[in-house]
């Protein structure tokens, strides 16, 4: 499962998030909104994103 590559796009601000949930968008590498980051699909980015998913949208790159 860790060859396969994940497009993650920050869709709304970090304002109003706390301060656990805008370290974890920041861990990704996300700093502005509708920026996107390449990651691997692998459990530990799957985690981060179950943290978040109101303020990210995730798709599987070709």
């Amino acid at each position: 499962m860790a060859s396969q590559t994940l497009r993650i796009r920050l869709t709304r601000s970090l304002i109003g998030l706390s301060p656990k949930q805008e370290a974890t968008v920041r861990a990704l590498g996300l700093r502005r909104i509708n920026q996107e980051v390449a990651h691997q699909d692998t459990e530990t980015v799957r985690g981060m994103i179950a943290k978040v998913p109101h303020v990210l949208q995730v798709s599987h790159e070709a």
